[in-house]
């Protein structure tokens, strides 16, 4: 059974680490370590823990040991990941990039992430091997901001893209996040790059069953969500595609500490998942956990089973 390392040890690590010293960067040269014990760090969410027992999973079976960590807060896991106590985290590739940036740069540098895959890949290696860190390549699954509309709605106004609804010049209100009133992805974009007519934000929250709730029941038209959320179907609710691509490439990458776990044996184990795992994938397991109450680990190992990632 894995060691399951609690958040309260990381914190006291961390205490007297926030990452590798100025010396210990030179390493960044040095040959890829391939460590034999690899700990994989979970950021709490569902999605996270099932990414995180899948890498586990697909590392054991690549002759590691593994245990798993789960720091829900990114400013004490990534500096975890840079000393060497976390070796392996599933991280998001726009988000992280602006992460990083934000902390190389400060709170007001201009973002890096953006749409565009291979600028953002550019982007984020550039700021993470400095740290010691590797980013290896992402897969087809991604986790994005999205908008969902009732399927009636969606029906009666023949609409499968935000492209369509802005084209249909009907007024919309959204159910999110308060902060969507600035942020350029939600309403300033919306009526940028769409033409969406927003005539205001309803501040439930981001996904909340508050929010589905108020466009299902048609108080708001629309509603901020994820593209992996599992529940859109049991409120009646389906995605509209960007297909203008505001959304960040916030696809899922695993970064990995070099020194620990830069080897090409690792890279070959994770990467077997960039292959079979796809965003509809994810939200379906992701269901599995949050509506059905399985484990994350039960529903990670039975999926890589039936991919034939895992030996029966």
């Amino acid at each position: 059974m894995r060691r399951a390392l609690t958040a309260v040890t990381l914190l006291i690590l961390t205490a007297c680490s926030t990452g590798p010293s100025l010396e210990n960067r030179g390493q960044v040269t040095a040959p890829p370590g391939d460590s034999h014990h690899l700990t994989i760090g979970s950021a709490g969410f569902t999605e996270s823990d099932l990414l995180a027992q899948m890498y586990a999973q697909l590392l054991d079976q690549a002759g590691y040991k593994t245990s798993i960590l789960t720091v829900a807060n990114r400013e004490l896991y990534e500096p975890a990941l840079e000393s060497g106590q976390i070796d392996v985290v599933p991280e998001y590739a726009a988000t992280f990039a602006d992460w990083l940036n934000a902390r190389t740069h400060g709170a007001d540098a201009h973002p890096v992430g953006s749409p565009d895959l291979g600028a953002t890949m550019k982007a984020l290696r550039a700021l993470a091997t400095p740290r010691g860190l590797t980013v290896l390549p992402p897969g087809r699954a991604v986790d994005q901001n999205a908008f969902a509309v009732s399927a009636a709605y969606a029906r009666q106004h023949d609409l499968k893209t935000l492209g369509d609804l802005g084209a249909a010049k009907l007024k919309v209100r959204i159910a999110a996040g308060d902060e969507c009133v600035q942020r350029p992805y939600c309403e300033p974009g919306l009526k940028k790059v769409y033409g969406i007519d927003v005539t205001g934000v309803d501040p439930k929250g981001v996904g909340t069953t508050q929010a589905k709730r108020a466009v299902q029941e048609g108080r708001d038209q629309m509603v901020l969500t994820t593209t992996t959320d599992a529940t859109l179907d049991s409120f009646g609710l389906v995605l509209l595609a960007d297909d203008r691509h505001l959304q960040n490439a916030d696809y899922v990458v695993p970064v990995v500490n070099r020194s620990r776990a830069g080897s090409e044996r690792v890279a070959k184990a994770l990467g077997e998942l960039n292959d079979v795992l796809t965003t509809q994938d994810l939200a379906a397991l992701g269901r599995q956990v949050d509506s059905w109450r399985r484990l994350p680990a039960e529903v990670a190992r039975t999926y890589l089973k039936d991919k034939g990632l895992l030996s029966p």
